[in-house]
């Protein structure tokens, strides 16, 4: 009668026997490679799912037994594999430097950033400050910034041009240190 059901598991009543059948001894066999029951049971479902799709797309295994245990083997070994990488990452995140730990060269290195930003930001007239404000601050688009202020486009655009001028001018000194913050900002994670 095994034999049989091993033979005929392509039917939908057949597949279900077949699972009735093997499913707690594949439990047990991932268990005893993973040590962890809900896993080990996750694992064994997930093989009969692949089993039922190659199945149904006309890629069926000859030996179905030892192609299950088989199966049942690598995504437990998978799974190990996966969790030594997780370890391995939890262990470099709890053991890397914080970047909210700065070393007091490095908040004084911010300090005076922040001062050389705030007086070159002084030096650039009011109206370029007010539309470079309104620009990067309030991240309103040009149209926008026009019609709020009752001027052109164009003026716009020049007094932005003029507002980057005199920035660049002013933290010539610190345009690595300001792209390299710009760049961490987009691919922090």
């Amino acid at each position: 009668m095994y034999q049989q059901l091993l033979n005929d598991w392509t039917t939908e009543n057949g597949f279900e026997q077949l699972f009735k059948s093997l499913y707690t001894p594949l439990c047990r066999y991932a268990l005893g490679i993973i040590s962890d029951e809900m896993q080990a049971e996750e694992i064994v479902q997930d093989v009969f799912m692949i089993l039922w799709q190659q199945d149904r797309m006309g890629n069926t295994p000859s030996n179905i037994q030892g192609y299950l245990y088989r199966a049942v083997h690598n995504k437990s070994l998978n799974f190990l594999k996966h969790e030594k990488v997780k370890e391995k990452y939890q262990k470099y995140v709890q053991t890397r430097p914080s970047n909210h730990n700065n070393s007091a060269e490095q908040q004084l290195e911010t300090k005076e950033l922040q001062l050389r930003i705030k007086n070159a930001m002084l030096k650039i007239p009011e109206k370029c400050r007010t539309v470079f404000h309104l620009c990067r601050q309030d991240e309103l688009s040009y149209r926008e910034i026009a019609k709020k202020l009752n001027i052109s486009i164009k003026t716009v655009e020049n007094q932005m041009s003029k507002a980057l001028k005199i920035l660049r001018l002013e933290l010539k000194d610190y345009l690595v240190i300001l792209i390299g913050f710009y760049f961490l900002s987009i691919f922090a994670i």
